[in-house]
């Protein structure tokens, strides 16, 4: 197994728990990645990809904007072209269409695992089941929710409801809403990811689970179509003998997949979060913000978690503080009671999401490997997805019939 955010020790949960030895290696200590940081959603509501209409548009327009929450940034290189050339192409209605289906399903079987995880000895990872708001300000964003309301229950979630603003107020009572009107997706849930992460590292420990940090992979021995060794820099132990592997190094995937001459077209989306420790603030629910493109989270009884921005973008490009500032700024918007000045740099955290070209995940194998599975590019939805993608891991390796259809996720669907 390689990478250690949610998708990999998910994977290793599962392949544990039905036989399998499992190594899992991870370039930094399991704790610096994309799994720590977001808001913690577990949320079927999010069945339209990253990839739709009219966001190309929006992101030129922004282009110039410090505090944009969407950004490319422009540079020569062919990685990107090639991805944003092929986003550009599928970002279409019908591709939004096809891929609701895809997207709940494999959330559900996503949330129904992290329900039963929540029974496990020593998982304690804030789990709530009281849904996630989409608050909207303008007639422009009451229309998007309409539609919104319109496909949910099409797609069977029938506790999605539309709110007015008093509605959308009375379930705030401790802090007053600036929004017309909010989408109350009953059918959500969210948890704290710290505590998340921390008990299914813990679990694996104790479940004999090898966790290998600072092994950076940096090849592999092939025996025709099979991979014999996985290769690394650690300094303890370089090599590790594989039965199988599985590729889910989350924004970097597209790096290792391709030292097995595997291309994933994929490229990493930045995006930043500010977690008040016992927070002066009170909200009752999760929310997200439509027209100002970012989130705000209850957690673990005293936190709340600010998160937001995709930044298309480079691992080397530093930081930029403005995106944070932005996050604030739609947070006093929406939440005008709230003043939270700007944070140190020791209290801003920011990730790097893998971000497909069509906005669905990469899982399943490779026509080019026979024992390689993938599984990644899950832009904003890893966590999410997480127990759900690791279950289909342990699916796909055993030869078993998946617990859905997983043809929409082929990694080789851009060859």
């Amino acid at each position: 197994m390689i990478g250690g955010g949610i998708i990999g020790l998910s994977s290793a949960y599962y392949l544990n728990q039905s036989g399998w030895d499992v190594t899992v290696l991870d370039k930094g200590d399991f704790t610096d990645n994309c799994s720590y940081g977001n808001c913690g959603y577990i949320c079927p509501s999010h069945f339209i990809p990253l990839a739709t209409p009219g966001i190309v548009k929006q992101g030129l327009k922004w282009m110039w904007n410090s505090q944009s929450p969407f950004y490319v940034q422009p540079r020569l290189d062919w990685n990107l072209i090639s991805w944003g050339t092929r986003f550009m192409r599928i970002a279409t209605p019908k591709h939004v269409e096809s891929s609701a289906v895809p997207l709940r399903d494999i959330a559900f079987i996503s949330q129904k695992e992290y329900v039963d995880w929540t029974s496990l000895p020593g998982f304690d990872f804030s789990y709530e089941h009281k849904g996630l708001l989409e608050i909207y300000q303008t007639p422009v964003g009451e229309a998007h929710a309409k539609h919104t309301v319109e496909k949910a229950l099409e797609l069977g979630l029938s506790d999605t409801v539309l709110l007015t603003k008093d509605e959308l107020q009375a379930l705030e009572p401790q802090t007053r809403i600036n929004g017309m009107g909010a989408i109350h997706f009953k059918c959500d849930a969210h948890c704290y990811p710290n505590r998340l992460m921390h008990s299914l590292i813990n679990y694996l420990k104790t479940a004999g689970v090898k966790l290998i940090s600072n092994a950076e992979v940096t090849g592999f021995e092939k025996t025709g179509k099979k991979i014999n060794r996985v290769l690394t820099n650690n300094t303890n132990a370089t090599d590790f003998d594989a039965d199988q592997v599985v590729i889910a190094t989350g924004s970097w995937s597209r790096e290792i997949a391709a030292l097995l001459n595997v291309k994933i077209p994929l490229m990493p989306g930045r995006g930043y979060s500010i977690t008040l420790e016992d927070s002066p603030y009170k909200v009752n629910y999760p929310a997200v913000m439509i027209e100002g493109r970012a989130a705000i989270t209850p957690m673990d009884g005293n936190k709340i978690r600010f998160g937001g921005t995709m930044e298309i973008t480079s691992h080397k490009t530093p930081p930029r503080m403005n995106r944070v500032q932005g996050i604030l700024n739609a947070v006093k918007r929406f939440y005008p009671d709230f003043d939270v000045p700007f944070p140190t740099m020791d209290k801003i955290w920011y990730g790097y999401r893998p971000c497909s070209a069509d906005g669905l995940p990469y899982i399943g194998r490779t026509r080019s490997v026979d024992n390689l599975v993938v599984a990644t590019g899950h832009s904003m939805l890893g966590l999410s997805l997480g127990a759900g993608t690791g279950k289909l891991v342990d699916e796909i390796i055993h030869g078993r019939p998946t617990s859905m259809d997983i043809s929409p996720f082929s990694v080789d669907r851009f060859s």
